[in-house]
C-alpha cells in the first residue's frame, strides 16, 4: 500500500483544489437540517476519501429522525456498510466483503438509491473507483429495503457528514473531497468520474448536476466556510473543524503522509490525517514509515519537533530502505539502509555511527527541513531554515553539507521511504509537513511547480512529495 512514480499522473484534466481533513479525536463533522423533505426514496451520494485509520466504525453520512435513521459508512472490519433502522432496530443492511485499508490512496465511493425499483438489488447500487460492486459476490450482508421504502436521507431532520447519528461515536478519520448529494436521482459512477487512457479513475466537474431539493456539493475551497454548499443551498455547519483542516491533498494530487500499515513495531500514535506522530513511550525504537517510495529526484519536506518526554532529545528523522523488523535495536541510527538526523547532537548517523558533523542540538519547537537528493544520493537537514554547515552551525542558505547514501536501487526496497522515530524509551512528537501542513504556516513557500506550503524556502531543484511531482521527477 505505497505510491510509486509509475502509479502517478500529472495531467488529470479536471483538478480538485482542496479536501477537508477530519481528525476523529476531535469529533469533527458537518451537519445541516433540511427545511423541507426531498425524495427519500431516490438519491445518490458520491465522495472521494483518503482514509487515515481503520478497525473502527466510521460514518460518512447519516440522516436521522429520532430512532429512525439511515447510515452510510464503514464497519469495524473496514467493510462498507449501509443500513436503515426503525425504532433503533435494523430493517435493511448492505455490507461489502471487501475491506478498505489502503491509507495511501484516494477512493471514490458512489452510493445510488432508488427504492422504487422492482428488482431488490437495483434499489441500492455501490460503485468503488468507477466499478459497481456486484450483488452476486461483492456483499457479505445483503438485505435490501422493501420496495418504496422511505429512507431518512432528504428528510427534515439533521443530516451529518463524518459522524454518528447522535453526534458522538463513529467519527470519520481521514480526508474527504468532492462530497456530492443528489436528491431525486439514482446516478451511476460516470456522473462523477471517468477512466483516463491508462485506466485510472479520476473525478470530473460535477457543478452542472441538478442538486434537487436537498442536494449539496462540498468542495472545501473556502477555508473560512468548509461547509459551503457550491450548489447554492443552505451551507452545512462545521463542528470542531478549523481553517487548518483545509488541505491540498486531493484525489487529483495525492500527497505523502505517514503510513499506519508501516507502524507495527513502533506503535506510534498517528493523528491529524497521519501528519502528527507521537512515538511510543516504551523502547520501540523502530521508525514509522511514510506512504511514498522514492527512487530518484530531489525532494523536500519539513517536520516541527513539538514534544519530548526526555531532557535531551533522542529523536531520529531520516529515510529507510529496508523492512523494519523488530521493535528494538532497529532505529534509523543503528542499522544499514537507514539514515537519520539525531536530534540530540544535530548530526547525521548511519549504522550506529555518527557519519557527518552537521549542526548542533535541535530544540523543541524547531522546524526541521529534510533534503533528499536521489539524483546524487545525498541527504541533509536544516533547522528553522538554516542548513547545517558541518561545523556545528545552522547558518547555510542552501544544503551544501550532506552525507552520501547507498543508491536506492541497491537497498532492499529498491527505494527509500521518509521515516520518523526515536532512539530511546522516551516519546517524541512530530508535526510533519510533506506539503499540506496540519498547522498554520506563517511564510508560505511552494516548490517551483507551485505545489506544497512550507514554512521555509524549498531548495533549488527540490519538490514536494506529491503524485503530480512524482509523475514528472520520480
Amino acid at each position: 500500500m505505497i505510491i510509486l512514480g509509475t502509479n502517478s499522473i500529472k495531467d488529470t484534466g479536471f483538478d480538485v483544489a482542496n479536501s477537508c481533513r477530519f481528525n476523529d479525536d476531535d469529533t469533527a463533522y458537518l451537519h445541516k437540517t433540511p427545511s423541507g423533505a426531498g425524495n427519500r426514496q431516490k438519491f445518490t451520494l458520491s465522495c472521494w476519501l483518503k482514509k487515515s485509520s481503520g478497525g473502527t466504525e466510521e460514518i460518512l453520512v447519516a440522516g436521522v429522525n429520532n430512532t429512525n435513521y439511515t447510515r452510510i459508512g464503514f464497519e469495524g472490519g473496514d467493510e462498507l456498510k449501509l443500513f436503515g433502522a426503525a425504532s433503533s432496530s435494523t430493517v435493511w443492511e448492505i455490507q461489502t466483503q471487501a475491506k478498505f485499508r489502503d491509507f495511501s490512496a484516494w477512493y471514490n465511493f458512489v452510493f445510488a438509491f432508488d427504492t422504487t425499483q422492482g428488482t431488490a438489488s437495483d434499489r441500492i447500487k455501490i460503485y468503488v473507483n468507477g466499478v459497481r460492486v456486484t450483488p452476486s459476490s461483492g456483499f457479505g450482508d445483503e438485505t435490501y429495503p422493501s420496495q418504496n421504502y422511505s429512507t431518512n436521507i432528504n428528510y427534515t431532520e439533521k443530516h451529518r457528514v463524518g459522524i454518528q447519528v447522535n453526534d458522538s461515536g463513529g467519527a470519520y478519520d481521514g480526508y474527504m473531497s468532492e462530497v456530492v448529494l443528489i436528491d431525486n436521482a439514482q446516478l451511476d459512477a460516470t456522473s462523477f468520474g471517468e477512466f483516463d487512457d491508462s485506466g485510472i479513475w479520476k473525478p470530473i466537474d460535477v457543478s452542472g448536476l441538478t442538486a434537487g431539493t436537498n442536494g449539496f456539493y462540498l468542495d472545501f475551497e473556502d477555508s473560512s466556510n468548509l461547509g459551503n454548499d457550491v450548489f447554492g443551498g443552505t451551507d452545512l455547519t462545521e463542528v470542531n473543524l478549523a481553517a487548518t483542516d483545509q488541505s491540498t491533498d486531493t484525489c487529483t494530487n495525492n500527497f505523502c503522509t505517514m503510513n499506519p500499515l508501516e507502524n507495527y513495531y513502533q506503535a506510534a500514535t498517528l493523528t491529524e490525517g497521519n501528519l502528527k506522530l507521537l512515538t511510543a513511550t516504551s523502547s520501540n525504537t523502530a521508525p514509522s514509515l511514510a506512504t511514498f517510495a522514492l527512487t530518484k529526484g530531489k525532494w523536500y519536506y519539513e517536520a516541527k519537533y513539538v514534544s519530548d518526554s526526555l531532557a535531551a532529545s533522542s529523536g531520529a528523522v531520516g529515510i529507510v530502505g529496508t523492512q523494519v523488523l523488530g521493535a528494538t535495536n532497529s532505529a534509523m541510527l543503528e542499522t544499514a539502509q537507514k539514515y537519520g538526523l539525531y536530534l540530540n547532537d544535530g548530526d547525521i548517523w548511519h549504522n550506529n555511527s555518527k557519519v557527518q558533523e552537521l549542526g548542533s542540538h535541535i530544540d523543541h519547537t524547531a522546524t526541521i527541513g529534510i533534503s533528499l537528493d536521489f539524483d546524487n544520493n545525498r541527504i541533509t537537514f536544516s533547522k528553522d531554515g538554516g542548513w547545517g554547515d558541518g561545523s556545528g552551525n545552522w547558518d547555510e542558505a542552501a544544503p551544501n553539507t550532506f552525507y552520501t547514501v547507498a543508491a536506492p536501487s541497491t537497498v532492499d526496497f529498491g527505494a527509500y521511504f521518509p521515516a520518523f522515530g526515536d532512539w530511546s524509551s522516551g516519546s517524541i512528537g512530530y508535526e510533519i509537513n510533506f506539503g499540506c501542513p496540519m498547522y498554520a504556516i506563517s511564510s508560505s513557500n511552494s516548490d517551483a511547480n507551485g505545489y506544497g506550503n512550507f514554512e521555509y524556502a524549498v531548495p533549488s531543484g527540490h519538490f514536494a512529495i506529491c503524485t503530480k511531482n512524482l509523475a514528472e521527477y520520480g
